[in-house]
């Protein structure tokens, strides 16, 4: 990873942290944070919001794509997916399909914890053969 990598997902990290903290979960007690980079190079973030309705909450991912949409920006250049627990947390399927509508197959998606990033997978890994925009055109 180039030092501009990891600059950029220094940012994330810190943009996910952030927005984990402010995560609204109060029947799960699971909080998500999520932050992205968009083609002009700004970070957006998000974190899940729980209802007591469970169908209406928001996923971290979408909170953050929201943002960059509201923000002007367009193209999703990566994104980085905060939780806590041994297991990675990675994208729910709602949320790659989220993400793809904004990102390319070669996307970077980090999955991280606590202490930093776990992996990273192309969108294409988590999202094979994916039915996007392009299909529309």
């Amino acid at each position: 990873m180039s030092s501009t990598d990891t600059l950029f997902s220094d940012a994330l990290f810190s943009a996910a942290l952030a927005a984990q903290a402010r995560a609204h979960a109060p029947y799960s007690r699971f909080r998500v944070g999520a932050a992205l980079r968009d083609e002009a190079g700004a970070v957006h973030a998000g974190c899940n919001v729980e209802n007591a309705a469970y169908p209406v909450g928001t996923c971290a991912e979408a909170g953050a794509i929201a943002a960059m949409v509201a923000a002007g920006g367009r193209r999703i250049a990566a994104i980085l997916v905060l939780g806590d627990g041994e297991a990675l947390v990675t994208p729910c399927g709602a949320c790659r399909q989220r993400i793809r509508e904004f990102a390319a197959p070669h996307t970077p998606i980090h999955v991280a914890g606590p202490q930093g990033v776990r992996r990273t997978f192309t969108l294409d890994e988590l999202l094979p053969a994916s039915f996007g925009p392009d299909n529309l055109a």
